[in-house]
């Protein structure tokens, strides 16, 4: 069993950052691809990015590339989203998601647990 825990949310201008951060349990964290994910009020939850076993591979969806960046540090169990140049469409719940297995993926239904998400909101 892993448990996921999000922070780093807030509220922040068009054109600021924030640094989310993913905190896991378990011995295991190390051999598990991570990703973040977001959902926005009335919107399906959508993928924004992931990173395989040890952070050497990542993935990002298109509306993110170039302005967030995932990494990991798997003697802290922890994994992170830097967050710059925000939109106030960047607004929605960001939860992080683990998956047993290496390799990352954008596929919301191949990830086995998740936190519980943090709010960003970003205005105009």
């Amino acid at each position: 069993q892993v448990q996921l825990v999000e922070s780093g949310g807030g509220l922040v201008q068009a054109g600021g950052s924030l640094r989310l951060s993913c905190e896991a349990s378990g011995r295991t964290f190390g051999s598990y691809a991570m990703g973040w994910f977001r959902q926005a009020p009335g919107k399906e939850r959508e993928f924004v990015a992931a990173a395989n076993w040890n952070g050497g591979h990542t993935l990002y969806a298109d509306s993110v590339k170039g302005r967030f960046t995932i990494s990991r540090i798997n003697g802290k169990n922890a994994v992170y989203l830097q967050l710059t140049s925000l939109k106030p469409e960047d607004t929605a719940t960001y939860y992080c998601a683990s998956r047993t297995t290496y390799s990352g993926s954008y596929l919301i239904n191949e990830y086995n647990y998740w936190g519980q998400g943090t709010q960003v909101t970003v205005s105009s």
